[in-house]
């Protein structure tokens, strides 16, 4: 159980610094869909994040040293921040008050991207990990 708890607080923490970067500068970075400033920010914040989710990820594996630890983090971080994040859409107006409602929409989009990276990246790492394990067996 005390692994777990790790990972949530690890789930916590990624979920509030991507809450707080969009608190202080999402009415910079997110635009309207439907324009070309929304399908590039959308790129660059997509890039950004999965660099992002890379490197924390294998920041989490320098003190989780666990066969499946990437997965771990991966799944945990999601259910943590998704749930999270059902509290903070819900209350966006509070949250994210400089925020308009287009711009709730592309925080959506990239909210639903990111968590797909979420996902992903731990999952190609513990691939990574686990093929590196057999050929050093």
């Amino acid at each position: 159980m005390k692994g777990y708890l790790f990972t949530a607080l690890s789930g916590v923490l990624v979920w509030f610094f991507a809450t707080i970067f969009f608190v202080l500068f999402g009415d910079r970075v997110l635009f309207s869909p439907g324009t070309d400033s929304y399908v590039i920010s959308l790129l660059l914040l997509g890039v950004g994040t999965g660099c992002l989710l890379w490197g924390v990820t294998y920041v989490y594996l320098l003190f989780d040293k666990s066969k499946n630890a990437p997965l771990k983090f991966g799944i945990i971080g999601s259910i943590i921040g998704l749930s999270l994040d059902t509290f903070s859409l819900s209350n966006h107006n509070l949250i994210f008050p400089k925020l308009d409602d287009s711009q709730v929409i592309a925080f959506t989009a990239w909210m639903s991207f990111a968590y797909a990276l979420y996902l992903f990246i731990p999952a190609m790492i513990n691939q990574k990990r686990s093929t590196y394990q057999k050929i050093a067996d």
